[in-house]
């Protein structure tokens, strides 16, 4: 006779896959971010029809456990992700192979000192050698014998002391790789799948996962050539990867991120904004023993009236506050609260070509992202009252395609390194500056300042008259076109002494008829040379502002091996017998 549960088929125990990230699958893509990256591991396995289990072990320790996700091909069904991480292997103090080594070590030191005695022994023996022991005859025989013995001896020990060095040198080795931790200890975590297909056959599953301890950031090697090209600037952008994930990128698909996570980006909401006539409240502060003779008194004060309370110590002073019914109470006090902020980047993605291999060992691995031509304008900047020194300065255009962000750079001017710069972030059609260093081919003097002081017997004031003298060369074989020379004269701060600038002899803006602020054009001094309020060519300054500080500029156009001269004049008049300070202020 049959029964149900004869009927009823096995249940088949699900089939197990032991898969090891390092050995059954390839890195196929990475994605680099600002600290982290985004890996995709593809697997190829085969699976028995109904419920497998696949095991995956050595993904990385800084795996991102939020971040799996697992994608399948082929005719199966993925249930269910889970994580567990396998515990750290115990250090291991000794071995079989450090044993062995530690016991032939032990033979070796007995053998060596055993050695070292029976040297002692032959070197005593001669020592007590006499003629009563050894007939004359038999002398060069016994020496000869004590000398083979001695020998032997000797070679035995330099065997022994060689073998007792490399015994050290290779329990040395031994206790090293016992030490050293193992080489998957940074892949601990183990991913379990389960898997159920309807037909036996090879899947494919590929894991996508973030990891820390992996980022980039953008470097740059900036060429400047002064021959006057039409695009002097050849910008190199370059990526500069590290990573210490435990994985090692082979051969991999590059692509470099600057997208971010923003936080606190929500639309801000208005409180209500609410107003209040003012109260006033009175403190009422009394000793115990006056409280007494007055505590049934009331107290009248602009807010109401104030009762006053008993304390109930008579050793401390009384303090109370109470309002009249009906008052509002003064609001808390708030307390400061943490606030998200957050900075939108530029976001850009940059594919690397072919394929790249970075290595897991937390060092600067370098790529070209591209190598550009771009257009710049030179411009050349000195504070002469200052120091004698003129600086060069690139604007430079992105007229790229390439978002730039931001990093260091490396400058060369005409082969030469020059100086380490800062590229801001830059969008395409954008521009920024990029300081060149030091140009030693302009030469400046700033000779000493002339002053001269006009005193008239029918006047009661006094005046003095100085006059500045600053001298240009260009040694260039090429001409240089904006050359800026920014200097200063005076500004009082004394209704009683005025200053005016004679040379160049620049005019303060005005208000028009429309009570806009009008600037006067650009002073043309001549040979190439004007004359304004500094900052005047500049998009965001403050027009009202202009020439109250008493700051100036010449922008000048300066022919190769040509010398330009300027001159500075101005006046100070104030009531004699006055002591101005700041008169002769270098």
């Amino acid at each position: 006779m049959t029964t149900l549960a004869d009927n009823t088929p096995a249940v088949r125990p699900p089939n197990v896959v032991e898969l090891i990230a390092k050995n059954d699958s390839k890195i196929i893509d990475v994605s680099v971010y600002s600290g982290r990256a985004e890996i995709k591991r593809l697997f190829k396995f085969t699976v028995n029809v109904g419920h497998n289990k696949v095991n995956i072990s050595g993904l990385p320790n800084v795996l991102e456990y939020d971040s799996l996700r697992v994608e399948g091909r082929g005719t199966a069904t993925i249930h269910d992700v889970s994580i567990s991480e396998t515990p750290r292997a115990q250090e291991v103090s000794t071995s079989p192979k450090l044993e062995e080594l530690l016991a032939k070590k032990y033979g070796t030191e007995k053998a060596l000192s055993r050695c070292k005695r029976a040297i002692s022994t032959v070197d005593s023996y001669m020592k007590t050698l006499t003629t009563q022991h050894v007939v004359a005859a038999d002398l060069e025989t016994v020496t000869r014998n004590i000398d083979a013995v001695a020998q032997t001896l000797d070679q035995k020990l330099l065997s022994l002391e060689g073998e007792l060095q490399n015994l050290d040198e290779a329990l040395d080795v031994e206790r090293g790789t016992l030490k050293k931790p193992h080489v998957d200890d940074a892949l601990r975590l183990s991913a379990l799948i389960g898997v159920f297909a309807n037909e036996s056959g090879e899947v494919e599953m590929c894991l996508v996962y973030a990891v820390r301890n992996a980022s980039w950031h953008a470097a740059y090697d900036i060429q400047v050539k002064m021959d006057g090209s039409d695009r002097p600037v050849t910008l190199i952008y370059k990526a500069s990867i590290v990573q210490d994930t435990g994985e090692d990128w082979e051969d991999v698909r590059l692509v470099l991120e600057t997208a971010a996570p923003t936080f606190g980006l929500g639309i801000p909401t208005l409180s209500p904004w609410t107003l209040s006539q003012k109260r006033d409240y009175a403190v009422t502060m009394s000793r115990s023993a006056d409280f007494k003779k007055r505590k049934k008194e009331s107290a009248y004060d602009l807010g109401g009236v104030h009762e006053v309370e008993e304390s109930k110590s008579d050793d401390l002073a009384f303090y109370s506050i109470q309002g009249a019914p009906g008052d509002v109470p003064p609001p808390q006090m708030p307390k400061r609260e943490l606030v998200v902020s957050s900075k939108g980047n530029i976001t850009a993605t940059f594919q690397v070509p072919g394929l790249i291999s970075v290595p897991t060992d937390d060092e600067s691995h370098n790529v070209t992202i591209a190598e550009l031509n771009l257009d710049a304008t030179m411009s050349w900047v000195a504070v002469p009252k200052k120091e004698v020194k003129v600086h060069l300065t690139a604007k430079i255009e992105n007229t790229s395609q390439y978002t730039f962000l931001s990093g260091l750079a490396s400058v060369y001017v005409d082969g030469s390194f020059i100086s380490r710069s800062d590229v801001p972030a830059v969008s395409p059609q954008e521009s920024f500056d990029c300081p060149l260093g030091v140009d030693p081919t302009i030469r400046i003097t700033y000779l000493p300042r002339v002053k001269k002081i006009n005193r008239s017997t029918f006047s009661k004031n006094v005046n003095h008259s100085f006059y500045q003298r600053i001298t240009i060369v260009n040694t260039k074989s090429i001409a240089i076109e904006r050359l800026k020379i920014n200097d200063q004269f005076p500004i009082s701060e004394d209704s009683a002494i005025s200053v005016a600038l004679a040379n160049p002899a620049l005019v303060m803006p005005v208000l028009n008829k429309k009570g806009e602020v009008e600037v006067p054009k650009p002073l043309n001094i001549g040979d190439g040379v004007i004359a304004q309020w500094a900052g005047a060519d500049q998009p965001d300054v403050d027009l009202e502002a202009l020439g109250k500080d008493g700051k100036f500029e010449w922008i000048c156009s300066l022919p190769s091996q040509k010398k330009l001269n300027l001159n500075i004049a101005w006046e100070v008049n104030f009531p004699q017998r006055s002591d101005v300070s700041g008169l002769d202020w270098p």
